[in-house]
Parts: C-alpha cells; structure tokens; sequence
C-alpha cells in the first residue's frame, strides 16, 4: 500500500499519522490569558527537543471545524509562558475532561477538578496532581498554514523541573513509579510501564 499525502483529505491524512507514530507520550499543558483565565489541554504531538538548553516541544493543531487557534496557542503566543504537567494513568480521567473545546473564558481546572498550584518562574499555573510538571518560557513558535488540519510547533526552554520526591532518585525519574500514558489511535491509550523490557546499546570499539 503506497499513500500520497497531498492525495488526502486532512482527516484521512491525520489517521496515518496518529496510526503510526505511537504510543505518543501526553503533555497536558496549563496556561494563563491576559486576564488571568486558566486553561488545559492536552497534547500527544510532544517530545524533547535537547538538554542545552533544555528544550521541548509540542505541536498543537488548528481548530478542524474552522481553522481557529486553541486556547492553548493563543495564551502562549500573548503570555510568552506555560506549563507541561507529564500525564499518569491515575489522571487520565481527569484529563479527557480537559480536551472538551469549552469557550475561553472557562477555566478547565474548575471543570476538570485537577488542582490548580502556583509555579516558580512562570505566572502560569501547575497542575497539582502531576508527578512532573515543566515550567517553560516560549522558545519560539513556528505556524505551517491556518486552515483545519494545518498546526503550529510551540518550542519552550524548561525554567524549572518539579519531581515528585519518591520519584527522583540519584538524578532520575523512577519510570514505573511516574505511571506515564501513552496515547494510541482513536479512543486508545496505552500504559508505558506494562510491558518493558532491557536492551544495552552497543558500542563500537
């Protein structure tokens, strides 16, 4: 089977893409308006970027019903600052809640019941009930179209890291401890910790 994406609706075109690349790990972002509105969403095109700077990214879609910007973009692009709560199996319900497109002045840790917490560097707000949470400040943002299906890449240097203490052990993050989802096609989702296994990477001499 051989596709051609120009050839695609940007409906078909989406399927192939969250078909494929997966499990997708789940940045559930939290931000702040001008007014002092907060908002949540989560975000499964997310992944590190490098550690010097520390940079990651996440990748948020235009509207599919009339190419709009999210919340989520349109808080970043004015605040310049937002926040990446890592997204565990024990939060997953509370999450789903929080990619209902409610109107902007809706504040989805009202709606969701997620616990809304002060950070350190950014006037965005955390979401309590992560393990990890990533304060960021806006890197750069790059936008490729405005129609439905286009999206924009938001790149953001991490501030600060806050780590559950009995998940951070000399350095590291205890992986089955943290509990992370992954996020598959459709309604599916996966538990990154469920079936891992051990391989040592080889070295060349």
């Amino acid at each position: 089977m051989n596709v051609q994406p120009s050839s695609l609706e940007w409906k078909d075109a989406y399927k192939l893409l969250v078909g494929s690349i997966l499990p997708r790990p789940i940045a559930l972002v939290s931000s702040i308006d001008n007014d002092g509105i907060a908002n949540i969403a989560p975000f499964s095109f997310f992944t590190a970027i490098c550690a010097d700077p520390m940079l990651v990214c996440f990748s948020p879609m235009r509207r599919g019903t009339d190419g709009a910007k999210k919340d989520t973009l349109q808080n970043i692009e004015a605040t310049k600052q937002f926040v990446i709560n890592i997204v565990s199996e024990d939060m997953v319900e509370k999450m789903n809640i929080t990619a209902t497109e409610f109107p902007s002045v809706v504040d989805e840790f009202h709606e969701s019941g997620f616990t809304k917490i002060d950070s350190h560097v950014v006037s965005s707000p955390r979401v309590k009930e992560s393990a990890v949470q990533l304060e960021c400040t806006l890197h750069e943002v790059l936008h490729f179209g405005d129609e439905p299906g286009a999206g924009s890449l938001v790149i953001g240097k991490v501030e600060m890291v806050h780590i559950s203490d009995d998940l951070y052990y000399e350095g590291k993050i205890d992986t089955k401890k943290l509990n992370p989802v992954g996020r598959m096609a459709g309604n599916m989702y996966s538990r990154a910790t469920s079936d891992m296994f051990e391989l040592m990477r080889k070295r060349g001499d």
